[in-house]
């Protein structure tokens, strides 16, 4: 197949890729402030679209480790970024037809691991990155949301012990706005990044360049498709993190998002490619055990937690498969 129809239907699949992204990953900006009716449904989806779109044309840390932190510079090929792509857009459309908040980055960094095992082999994984920048936020970033939640949680009942319900419902009906445009945003300069990276190694490999560059036009091409993707909503995966994980109130939902984002902001600044799923779903479950444990439901959470460990497996199988059979093909 011709270098052109290679570079085209990558573009086309990371498009894809970022569509279901937004879609998958709606619930980690808006679940909270729609579970706790701050905002309605529509007016929710819109914010977190608008704010994904500017987060996805801010910074290329992240866009850069994907794109040339994975696969080696002089291994990546066409083949084994579709590969990678089909496998973490397949798992993606499954987890959001059964509604779980999976991660659309693990998803596809497996993807890229087992197709350039299988397109080349061992050889062509950059492990020091995986295993300095990947792994490790695989299991930091949820602890840090998680206590970042609870502990913010914690301080918030303290310094709003003598107000009243009423006043508290009021002020933080507000301000978890600002806190769910604030995760809206740090999803998409984080996970916006990953369609921005995949894009730019195709063309530089079609221009045959080993100089890393990112046109502007990929960039805003990545957050369109980002913010579609956020627009048409999974509301599944809404309805899972936003009401069925546990009972959220505005300030229980401010905590949980500034938490969250604020664990995504500092690792997008570094380049580290992050769950965002991950940070939310550990930050609602952290603000929701100080009430009491059994406040969250931990039937849900553990499904979301098979769903997390499932992705790394499923998604690299899929991505060596898929690599062996194109080449077969080809």
């Amino acid at each position: 197949m011709p270098d052109i129809a290679w570079c085209i239907i990558i573009i086309l699949l990371s498009v894809g890729f970022a569509l279901v992204n937004g879609a998958n990953d709606a619930a980690n900006a808006i679940a909270t402030v729609v579970g706790t009716k701050v905002l309605s449904p529509v007016k929710a989806i819109v914010m977190a679209a608008v704010l994904n779109f500017v987060g996805a044309t801010t910074g290329l840390a992240v866009a850069h480790t994907i794109g040339k932190g994975i696969v080696a510079s002089g291994y990546i090929n066409y083949e084994i970024i579709l590969s990678a792509l089909l496998a973490a857009v397949i798992w993606g459309m499954i987890a959001t037809r059964f509604g779980l908040p999976i991660s659309l980055h693990h998803a596809l960094i497996a993807g890229l691991v087992g197709a350039g095992i299988g397109a080349v082999g061992s050889i062509a994984i950059v492990w020091d990155v995986l295993t300095k920048k990947v792994f490790p936020s695989v299991g930091i970033a949820p602890a840090l949301g998680f206590t970042g939640g609870f502990l913010v949680m914690v301080a918030l009942y303290w310094i709003l012990r003598k107000k009243s319900p009423l006043s508290v419902e009021g002020h933080f009906s507000r301000l978890q706005i600002l806190s769910a445009a604030f995760m809206a945003y740090a999803h998409g300069k984080n996970d916006g990044q990953m369609p921005i990276g995949l894009m730019a190694v195709a063309l530089m490999i079609y221009n045959g360049s080993t100089e890393w560059s990112v046109p502007f036009w990929i960039i805003a091409l990545s957050g369109i498709a980002i913010a579609t993707g956020t627009a048409l909503g999974g509301w599944r995966v809404i309805r899972t993190l936003g009401v069925h994980m546990t009972v959220l109130r505005p300030v229980q939902g401010f905590a949980a998002e500034t938490a969250a984002a604020s664990v995504i902001e500092a690792a997008s600044h570094f380049g580290i490619p992050v769950s965002t799923t991950h940070c939310i779903s550990s930050s609602i479950m952290g603000v929701g055990a100080t009430k009491r444990l059994s406040a969250v439901r931990w039937g849900v959470a553990g499904n979301i937690v098979i769903a997390w460990v499932m992705t790394f497996p499923i998604c690299g199988i899929l991505g060596w498969i898929v690599v062996k059979f194109i080449m077969l093909v080809s």
